[in-house]
């Protein structure tokens, strides 16, 4: 796995930390970048989100850094309030495209609302609304095949219409295998809702869907089938112009710890990949610790057989360490007028994969001076920022220049 810097761009606004929000990923059109519809969440102070965020990538300034943009959209109309667990899903219809918010929980209502019951939650109306993503404009409907509220379920969405799998109800403290297909015409003046009942549902909550390609073929897997108990069945759900097919397949061979642990949870990489994360048990129990593994149902030239490699990564205590703050940033080998030059420059911003190096032979943290002595194994640190690795200089003398350890400097 690699992580690489990201920043946002001064016109940003902030985009808390969320938990559980509505993620829809819209595709670019009209010369507008790739960007994200985040909706709802809960924060870290346990409230919830009603606000609606469009995060999209500006460029790439100097070392590859991420530049994004975040920007709150103002919702007029019937907008959807405060919640999580809910779906965002993207319709295409007659040239115009909405965005389709379903489900989620909330608190109480403010009048029902005491002292034991102020953190308790509730389904939401079996409500659907649709954002114009464009003027910010929101209509809610009900359909009279919704009758209860449903939170962590799936939506998957082809065209017109969004089928939604799955998911949890509180009322009945059931996950019935419901599907249901919901058909979106954008007419001229007002949409045209209509739903329809299938009867090949699953019955799964906080499932991952991970897409195979661009085709619209998924892949399902992880989540639960009731309370603690996991879903280790994996299924392959196509979407084609008559319907929605869904066929089980055969999981990988998941590690022990996958299958002892009670909790699992991850995300889709793409291209039939999935991260899944397990916490880390023993005695005495880690803190903060994880086991981290990377599923990919397709390889490339497709040969279709999973995969699945095991990371083991634990937490670093950063009490003692101070990160680097933006105006600590340190970018080798260039003036500041030459980074100017470069993020303005289209060529220097585009991201090309093979120019990277071969980590493995001539990596960032390898190359040192022939005098180096430092253990990349048994390595002590040697400023409070060392959390991974022992920091490096660069040294500009000679023709190419070279990279030292810090414990080798003078």
């Amino acid at each position: 796995f690699k992580l690489r810097p990201i920043s946002f761009s001064n016109n940003s606004c902030y985009l808390p930390p969320l938990r559980c929000p509505a993620v829809a990923r819209l595709e670019s059109r009209d010369g507008s970048p790739e960007s994200y519809v985040i909706h709802g969440g809960r924060t870290p102070n346990n409230e919830l989100s009603a606000s609606l965020y469009i995060l999209s990538v500006e460029g790439r300034g100097c070392n590859r850094k991420l530049i994004l943009c975040c920007q709150e959209k103002e919702l007029v109309g019937e907008p959807p309030g405060a919640r999580y667990g809910h779906t965002a899903s993207v319709v295409h219809s007659r040239g115009k495209r909405a965005c389709v918010l379903f489900g989620g929980r909330s608190y109480q209502p403010p009048g029902q609302r005491t002292t034991e019951t102020w953190n308790s939650v509730v389904d939401c109306p079996p409500q659907v609304f649709l954002v114009d993503l464009e003027y910010g404009c929101c209509s809610a409907h009900w359909l009279p095949e919704f009758t209860d509220g449903q939170s962590f379920h799936l939506a998957l969405s082809r065209g017109d219409s969004v089928y939604l799998l799955g998911g949890h109800t509180l009322a009945s403290d059931s996950r019935p295998p419901r599907l249901f297909r919901l058909r979106i015409e954008l007419l001229l003046g007002s949409p045209k809702l209509s739903c329809e009942v299938l009867d090949n549902g699953l019955s799964i909550t906080s499932a991952i869907a991970t897409r195979l390609g661009s085709r619209h073929e998924y892949i399902i897997l992880g989540g639960y089938q009731a309370d603690q108990q996991k879903q280790l069945q994996c299924c392959l759900v196509v979407l084609d112009e008559t319907g929605i097919r869904i066929d089980p397949q055969e999981a990988p061979p998941w590690s022990t710890e996958i299958c002892s642990s009670r909790v699992w949870f991850g995300g889709s990489l793409g291209k039939g990949s999935a991260l899944l994360a397990v916490p880390a048990e023993g005695k005495p129990t880690p803190i903060d610790a994880f086991y981290l593994y990377q599923v990919s149902f397709e390889q490339e030239g497709g040969g279709g057989e999973e995969i699945m490699q095991g990371y083991s990564q634990e937490s670093t205590d950063m009490e003692d360490s101070t990160p680097l703050e933006d105006s600590e940033e340190l970018y080798f080998g260039r003036d500041p007028h030459e980074l100017e030059m470069l993020a303005s420059d289209g060529e220097g911003d585009t991201y090309n994969e093979d120019d990277e190096e071969d980590e493995s032979q001539t990596g960032y943290w390898i190359r040192c001076c022939a005098s180096c002595q430092v253990d990349m194994n048994t390595w002590e640190p040697f400023y409070s920022t060392e959390l991974t690795r022992p920091a490096m200089i660069f040294c500009s003398r000679g023709e190419e220049g070279h990279w030292v350890h810090a414990q080798c400097m003078e």
